[in-house]
């Protein structure tokens, strides 16, 4: 006897091809949906802040984080007040509680501004208590420029973020440009740290680069 062995016709392959196709589709679309939501989630970050400075200036007349009678407004601990400066003291991610930019998130919670925990009792409590972004990154305030060329009172950073999300969030917010605007960005690797004569602030980025994860920081 002899077997006959049938291959697939053209008609098969090209229907497999089209399954594989949608299939395809439907992954890629999900994924920009997700980095979509992860965008819109970073962006709302970043216009919250400065409505919890508002509130704060509205209710008590005073900066969060330099409010310099906490103690009275918020039932702060003694210890947890700022110097009334008028300027968010230290740098956006700070854990200790010597600096303002730490003292910023206790107070805008205790007084019912922002959600969150107000246990700032030490760096190593402050630490599960200060806020991430999406990607798992820090978020803060600081009163003095993180980037060289911004301009501004209160700047908002938030690290960890891949450059597809930058460059979707600066479209979002600003321009899409990272060397310009309100806001702008530089590798996350590097420090944002207050800057001195001898250590000036960063430059900003060149241009988002989809394989690199970036600080991004916007005026307030």
């Amino acid at each position: 006897m002899k077997s006959t062995q049938q291959g697939f016709t053209l008609v098969e392959i090209a229907i497999v091809l089209i399954i594989i196709g949608v299939m395809l589709g439907g992954v890629l679309k999900g994924q920009e949906l997700v980095g979509s939501a992860k965008a819109k989630s970073l962006a709302n970050d970043f216009r919250q802040v400065p409505l919890f400075i508002y509130g704060y200036q509205d209710k008590y007349r005073r900066i969060p984080g330099d409010d310099v009678s906490a103690v009275a407004n918020v039932s702060a601990p003694a210890a947890h007040t700022g110097n009334g400066d008028g300027v968010i003291g230290g740098n956006w991610d700070d854990k200790a509680n010597g600096s303002e930019a730490v003292l910023f998130w206790e107070h805008v919670r205790l007084a019912n501004l922002a959600s969150g925990s107000t246990d700032f009792t030490s760096a190593t409590d402050n630490t599960p208590s200060l806020p991430t972004n999406t990607e798992g990154g820090r978020i803060g305030i600081q009163g003095r420029p993180p980037i060289a060329g911004m301009r501004g009172i209160h700047f908002v950073c938030s690290t960890g973020i891949t450059g597809k999300l930058a460059r979707l969030l600066d479209l979002s917010l600003d321009d899409g440009n990272a060397l310009r605007g309100s806001m702008m960005a530089v590798r996350a690797t590097t420090s944002t740290a207050n800057s001195t004569a001898a250590t000036p602030n960063p430059p900003p980025a060149e241009a988002y680069d989809d394989a690199l994860a970036y600080t991004v920081c916007m005026s307030a």
